[in-house]
């Protein structure tokens, strides 16, 4: 086949190479920086059997215009490309939100060889080996997949918008929506419509099947506290995790055991599982207890919840905030009224400012809580230690890591 691919800065090179390679013919377009391939003009010109575009394109852009030429997304040519060579099992998690933690959960129950793929990096099983960092465009799974299959391993794989359908599973994590593709389709929508070509579906607690094959995790596994129930299939248990009352972490802890039991697996082992760091993972300095919440999602209820995860670990310790924004490190702010909100539902014994934080020292000075000023979230994490004692410490900048 002839073969158009759409979008080079999202995976369309790495596409079109792997078409290349199982013997067709293809021809690139970077529709946004016209850097790389072909032009538009040539594309427009020449004849092909199949346009292959992101989900996010927008359907009206001249080159998906072009009557009786097939179209398909970049997940679903990463499919083809998989074909009947995926391995086995594979699981594909997609959804607006709580992706990493599902994936990395799920992956700390399997067995044996394999490869997790998501957004913190593309990781060697059991040994936990980093083995490379990339997108979580559908493109990326190729080479995690052919890794997995070398190893005669599984896959678990964290995709954007959608998954290739090639998993033996698939994985909802959210119901939240929001347009894509100039407004022209929605995201949700687009996720539901890929993942039904996968065998079997576990979709987050609280979203209703929209096909015969999609399983609800709520049916699977149920949170009452700080304690998870499932059953399915014989596999009947439960397990007790302190994460399990973080928002954060309750849907993906109920989701990856709902999906543990469809593949065969008791997820009991997710009492021991430990947040991911900077999204509440825990450390012991000295005699005080350091929740990590600095990541480039901080704002005012995750700083809420680090606190108050902070006392159910540590109950009647005061908590030294370090929270506001290393500027240089991420694209969206956190706005000034954030922080004093987020301080004042804490009330912490003491602050430790980050970045550009506004007039939030002058008012705290004048509300009697002691405070200092850093430029960075390591000086601040070093100043909050020193000064802690045997207070607990909660890290809420947000930044990049």
């Amino acid at each position: 086949m002839n073969i158009l691919v759409l979008d080079t800065i999202h995976g369309g090179g790495e596409i079109a190479r792997h078409l290349i390679s199982s013997g067709h013919t293809a021809d690139t377009v970077d529709i946004y920086r016209h850097a790389q391939g072909i032009d538009q003009a040539q594309a427009l010109a020449r004849t092909y059997d199949c346009i292959v575009a992101p989900v996010h394109t927008d359907p009206d852009h001249p080159l998906l215009q072009r009557p009786g030429i097939p179209r398909i997304t970049h997940h679903e040519a990463v499919g083809r490309i998989l074909g009947r060579n995926a391995p086995r099992p594979m699981v594909e998690i997609t959804g607006a939100r709580g992706k990493t933690t599902t994936a990395t959960a799920l992956a700390s129950l399997f067995e044996g060889p394999g490869v997790l793929h998501t957004s913190q990096g593309t990781v060697d099983y059991p040994d936990r080996v980093l083995l490379w960092k990339r997108s979580i465009a559908p493109a990326s799974v190729i080479d995690a997949a052919a890794r997995a299959r070398a190893r005669n391993g599984w896959l678990i794989a964290e995709e954007s918008l959608g998954v290739s359908g090639a998993g033996t599973l698939g994985v909802l994590t959210a119901g939240e929506d929001y347009p894509v593709a100039a407004g022209k389709k929605r995201a949700l929508a687009e996720k539901k419509r890929l993942l039904t070509r996968c065998a079997t579906v576990v979709a987050a607690p609280g979203i209703a099947p929209w096909a015969d094959c999609v399983i609800r995790a709520d049916e699977v596994a149920a949170c009452a506290g700080g304690t998870c129930r499932y059953a399915r299939d014989g596999i009947e248990g439960s397990f007790t995790n302190p994460l399990l009352h973080l928002d954060g972490y309750r849907t993906p802890l109920v989701t990856a055991a709902a999906a543990a039991c469809c593949c065969g697996i008791d997820p009991a082992p997710l009492a021991g599982f430990r947040a991911l760091e900077g999204r509440m993972s825990t450390h012991r300095i000295g005699d005080a207890l350091l929740v990590d919440n600095a990541n480039s999602g901080t704002n005012t209820a995750t700083a809420v919840d680090a606190a108050r995860y902070a006392r159910l670990l540590a109950p009647g310790r005061g908590i030294v905030l370090v929270i506001g924004l290393e500027a240089a490190t991420v694209c969206e702010g956190f706005p000034e009224e954030a922080m004093e909100e987020a301080i004042g539902r804490i009330g912490p014994v003491s602050v430790v400012l980050v970045g550009v934080t506004g007039a939030v020292g002058e008012r705290l000075a004048a509300a009697g809580i002691p405070w200092e000023h850093c430029w960075t979230l390591q000086e601040a994490r070093d100043r909050a230690c020193a000064r802690a004692g045997r207070e607990s410490i909660v890290l809420s900048v947000k930044t990049w890591r």
